[in-house]
């Protein structure tokens, strides 16, 4: 039976109805509809592993595939946490520390090779996600956890890990996961693979420019079935506007980051639908202890304190965001922690300021105006707050994340998605040791979360890693590096006639199962 928290969840999560897999798709023999999304940005590159942005896996998650598919549209708990086959065929654990991968025979890259255990070995090689130096430091996070990936056979793989690791089979299915062609990452190298690479998903790179477009071509050798559209474009439009007009006159299929004050009046066009889910995502707000006023953590912790994320919720987001119990999450089963709340209490917050002898220093919070649905209108909002308990808070907006986290950075927005519904890929990916806050030294006071965190990597008994989780999280909300705003919703304005899903991650999921045209 599932619990109350539990229960609202997954009603304010599943607000697509799933009538949409009803449009009969075109005739088979027909010529395929090209298909152009707006989006409000893209990514520097297309390199999987070193592209994990929310901009970013919006754009690579149909150019590649991962050995085990996370059933976000078919999972019984409507979180997406169920795993099926997808590259590979099946899977075995065979000791707590070693899981052997059988892979699906005849898959083709984009090359024509046919994919093989060497290519995943190669993926998953020590010093490109893992190891003392890796290639792509944000990897380490997700496949730190690795000992070795090696080959048994031409289709058969053995993973094995440090310790023993109950997330391997969700890991294979997340972020980092996806997997590289080998001949062609040797021969074209790192820089040019991440412009334009090779892999097996259902369409392949034309060109890619971070200013302008991704533009993207079936593959119709693609192990699931021929793609429904001929091309896909994902044009950028930081505009809303533009994106909206574009869309009413018919040069955009689908429009991202429409905001909710926005989707009833986009609604209203008779051939326009708006299709909403809340993320499995949280935006938060970091706060830099290396700057001498956020140095003190009570002055940290009355920032926090001072948030009214309700108002945020209701006047930004017509109650379609939610507000979670702090960094856990109900999809996270049994490792959910009941009775947890994020504390609202501007008394307090005035009190620590004072204890802290506060005297009215300058504290800016950084935002680019864009990348973040809401991102300005929420910041506004905050600063508000802020001053309403004594801080002399001010707004910046920025450019680019170069400039967000730059030098002067005092408090800045980001956002953290439960890659794996475990806190080992929500809480501890982005907050760890592995994790940037920490590698960039935005959070030096992390020793006891570190070893809780590590001591959790290698647990297995359900109710021990309940109690680290729950140590992790008593740390972090005290020490307060951070604090959570909210999950927001994210919703897409699509033609009518279109038949597609969102998930609760920005990956957006054009295989053959999620999208179709109706006919003409």
């Amino acid at each position: 039976m599932l619990t109350l928290s539990r229960r609202r969840f997954l009603e304010a999560t599943l607000l697509v109805p799933a009538a949409f897999h009803a449009i009969p798709a075109f005739a088979a023999g027909g010529v395929n509809p090209a298909f152009t999304v707006a989006v409000a940005d893209l990514p520097a590159t297309l390199e999987p592993a070193r592209e994990l942005s929310n901009v970013g896996t919006r754009v690579t998650y149909s150019i590649f595939d991962t050995l085990i598919r996370r059933d976000f549209l078919g999972a019984a708990d409507g979180g997406g946490s169920g795993l099926k086959p997808h590259l590979a065929v099946k899977w075995e654990r065979v000791s707590p520390q070693e899981l052997i991968v059988t892979l699906r025979q005849g898959v083709k890259f984009h090359n024509g090779d046919e994919l093989t255990s060497d290519d995943v070995a190669y993926t998953f090689r020590e010093g490109r996600m893992w190891g003392e130096k890796p290639q792509i430091p944000g990897g380490k996070p997700y496949f730190g956890i690795l000992a070795g990936c090696e080959p048994i056979d031409r289709y058969t793989v053995r993973f094995r890990t440090r310790v023993p690791d109950v997330l391997l089979e969700q890991r294979l299915a997340s972020w980092c996961a996806w997997i590289v062609n080998k001949r062609a990452y040797e021969e074209m190298g790192f820089e040019a693979y991440s412009k334009k690479p090779v892999a097996t998903g259902p369409y392949k790179v034309v060109s890619h420019s971070a200013s302008e477009a991704t533009v993207l071509e079936a593959f119709n050798d693609y192990f699931m079935g021929q793609p429904t559209a001929s091309r896909v474009t994902f044009k950028r439009v930081p505009e809303l506007a533009a994106r909206v007009a574009g869309l009413v006159a018919g040069d955009f299929d689908l429009i991202t980051n429409v905001p909710p004050d926005q989707t009833e009046i986009i609604a209203g066009y008779q051939d326009i639908d708006v299709r909403t889910v809340v993320l499995a995502n949280v935006h938060v707000i970091a706060f830099n202890e290396s700057d001498t006023v956020l140095a003190d953590k009570r002055i940290r912790q009355a920032l926090c304190l001072a948030i009214d994320r309700q108002k945020l919720v209701d006047s930004l987001w017509q109650g379609k965001a939610v507000v979670p119990a702090s960094h856990n999450f109900p999809e996270y089963g049994q490792m959910y922690v009941e009775g947890r709340k994020l504390a609202h209490d501007p008394e307090k917050a005035k009190a620590l300021l004072a204890e802290a002898g506060y005297k009215g220093e300058p504290i800016v919070y950084r935002t680019m105006a864009n990348y973040y649905t809401n991102a300005v209108e929420a910041a506004q909002i905050l600063i508000e707050q802020w001053k309403a308990v004594g801080v002399n808070a001010a707004l910046q907006v920025v450019e680019n994340s170069t400039q967000l986290r730059g030098p002067g950075a005092q408090i800045f927005n980001w956002s953290n998605s439960t890659r794996l519904p475990d806190p080992l890929g929500a809480i501890w990916v982005a907050w760890g040791p592995a994790g940037e806050i920490q590698t960039q030294s935005f959070w030096k006071s992390a020793e006891a979360f570190n070893t809780a965190g590590r001591a959790l990597e290698a647990e297995t008994d359900p109710q021990k890693r309940k109690a680290l989780f729950t140590q992790m999280l008593d740390i972090w909300e005290d020490e307060a590096p951070a604090t959570i705003l909210y999950q927001p919703s994210e919703s897409y304005a699509i033609k009518r006639s279109i038949a597609w899903r969102p998930t609760t991650f920005y990956f957006m999921d054009l295989r053959p199962d999620n999208l179709s045209f109706s006919r003409a």
